[in-house]
């Protein structure tokens, strides 16, 4: 099927795009079943990589997975561009098919199926992630607002009511748009109003409105092991409790060549990495420095800015969120990690950035009407003219507004396919930035008779070190570099056939050598053994991030 990253997939056709991917590339794209969702869907990762240079778990991989959040619909478009990009582009773009032969990439499209499915629908429901009840998991109601498509038109939108103690009024310049009241208040006359999400009201006591969580009310994304606490909202029963997450972490943790990782959301227009929970001046200097490297090539590429979680976007420092993916990657794992917020819509009126506490505290008077002038013009639909409904609970109400799953949260049409589009070359560079081990010396020396010494240099041919971080190496996360003579016609007569030969440096060490190098991204593991003239032996080395790589030598 023909997909032109323009519009939001359900299930069935995204698999069916994928699959037709995957037939049309044999070569260089599998897919594979990981788990199952919590109502029964597949939950699918595409492996990307030139399968004629070596298996994908004998490279060193990048890892990127999409729409944990139910409306984050943009997050599977821009994985899925990923893939176009990676396939169409190997064998007339250098980059890419230099990072095909010699690295793999694992990408999960869509890590919440049931609840992208859920806001697809023709009946839409919004819910942060998962759509399993909980913590009421009888599925109960509690009293108050509810969100959903009341008027059944499709879409959910806002309901206001007139109210003289209303928080809201229309903005003088376009009596459409509401804006909130300045703190003096208003003038007599001037019409307030009260907002609420379209939905029903269970219960209702005829005078007060509770804003309840959703009957489903886990966030997948504080479901990881770094630092989860049940005082965190939507955690879950305990760390992995969902089955979306602890299937992915078994996959991510069955892949031991990953070297990065990059979670796709919505939304902010930013690239934002670890920590959520401490300050950089708290994690290991390097790393750090590191991070604004990748960061700066990022904001370079796509015209993101990058920040940290926790110095930048957390607006109580003293109530931070744990138990994200992006904190996991890098806590448990020991590789850079980060999380990419697509769509920036204020941006996109404006040429403004948006606050990093937009999240917290929304958008000035200012951006809010600029925005709807935008929709006008580019997003017809994004902001719906108020219209008359008779409530159920509520009676006599306006429905209209904004329609946040096309404006705040996703952007539609061409302006999806071009938000998307510089993200794929960010990913592939950070695969390029991985450790690379190659044989890079072999020598064979007759010391007498049958006895010889075979000398073998392993070098790490990539940007940053083979166990990737500073923290991976000071908590000792990865395994050393293995080297071994493989033949049935020597004997050793040193010691065993293989023999470790530690981590190694990357190009990056050389930045803070000052420019006295040395070679600390090189091993030699020597051997010797007894073996006739001729013999033939296999030399494999390998690591469990930085690949694994053969050479055959022959005793002469």
């Amino acid at each position: 099927m023909e997909y032109g990253f323009d519009r939001f997939l359900r299930y069935d056709e995204l698999n069916a795009w994928l699959d037709g991917v995957a037939a049309t590339h044999p070569d260089l794209v599998s897919i594979d079943t990981y788990g199952s969702s919590h109502e029964g869907r597949d939950l699918r990762i595409v492996t990307v990589t030139d399968s004629s240079t070596g298996t994908h778990d004998t490279k060193p991989a990048m890892w990127i997975d999409a729409s944990i959040h139910a409306v984050e619909l943009t997050a599977t478009v821009a994985a899925c561009h990923l893939i176009q990009r990676l396939v169409e582009g190997f064998g007339s773009d250098d980059t890419v098919t230099r990072a095909l032969r010699t690295r793999t990439f694992y990408v999960v499209p869509r890590v919440n199926p049931d609840g992208a499915e859920w806001v697809l629908a023709d009946s839409p429901r919004f819910r942060r992630s998962s759509t399993r009840a909980w913590p009421w998991t009888d599925g109960h109601e509690w009293p108050g607002l509810h969100v959903e498509d009341v008027d059944g038109d499709g879409r959910i939108l806002q309901m206001r009511i007139a109210d003289p103690a209303g928080a809201w009024t229309p903005h003088p310049d376009d009596e459409r748009l509401m804006i909130p009241l300045p703190a003096e208040g208003v003038a007599p006359g001037t019409p307030t109003y009260r907002l609420l999400d379209e939905g029903r009201i269970v219960d209702h006591d005829g005078f007060t409105v509770p804003t309840p969580s959703a009957v489903e009310g886990l966030d997948l994304n504080r479901n990881y092991p770094a630092g989860w606490s049940t005082s965190v909202p939507g955690a879950g029963d305990h760390p992995l409790s969902e089955p979306e997450i602890d299937a992915l972490v078994r996959a991510m943790v069955a892949r031991p060549n990953i070297c990065g990782f990059n979670a796709y959301h919505t939304s902010g227009g930013v690239l934002l990495r670890p920590s959520s929970t401490r300050a950089d001046a708290k994690l290991a200097p390097r790393d750090v420095w590191v991070w604004k490297q990748i960061g700066e090539r990022g904001t370079s590429l796509t015209g993101y800015p990058s920040h940290s979680v926790y110095e930048d976007f957390t607006w109580d420092q003293s109530e931070t969120m744990s138990g994200a993916s992006d904190d996991w990657a890098y806590e448990h794992l020991g590789v850079f990690s980060w999380t990419t917020e697509f769509w920036d819509i204020v941006h996109a009126a404006t040429g403004e950035k948006q606050s990093t506490h937009f999240w917290y505290t929304g958008p000035t008077d200012g951006q809010a009407l600029a925005v709807l002038r935008w929709c006008d013009e580019h997003r017809p639909g994004g902001h719906v003219d108020w219209a008359p409904f008779d409530h159920p609970q509520l009676g006599a109400v306006e429905i209209g507004g904004w329609n946040g799953l096309i404006t705040w949260t996703n952007p539609t049409g061409e302006h999806l396919r071009e938000e998307v589009g510089p993200h794929a070359d960010f990913a592939i560079h950070q695969a390029l930035c991985s450790p690379r081990i190659e044989i890079a010396h072999v020598e064979t020396t007759r010391i007498g008779g049958a006895t010889w010494r075979v000398d073998v240099g392993v070098a790490n041919t990539g940007w940053l070190p083979t166990d990737v971080t500073s923290l991976a190496r000071k908590e000792s996360l990865v395994s050393p570099i293995t080297v071994e003579l493989q033949s049935d016609d020597i004997e050793f007569l040193d010691g065993p056939a293989r023999r470790q030969a530690g981590q190694l440096e990357g190009r990056v060490a050389l930045r803070f050598a000052g420019g006295n190098d040395g070679t600390p991204d090189r091993a030699l593991v020597s051997w010797t053994i007894r073996g006739g003239m001729g013999t033939g032996i296999t030399v494999e080395a390998r690591h469990p991030r930085a690949g694994r790589v053969t050479r055959t030598i022959t005793l002469a």
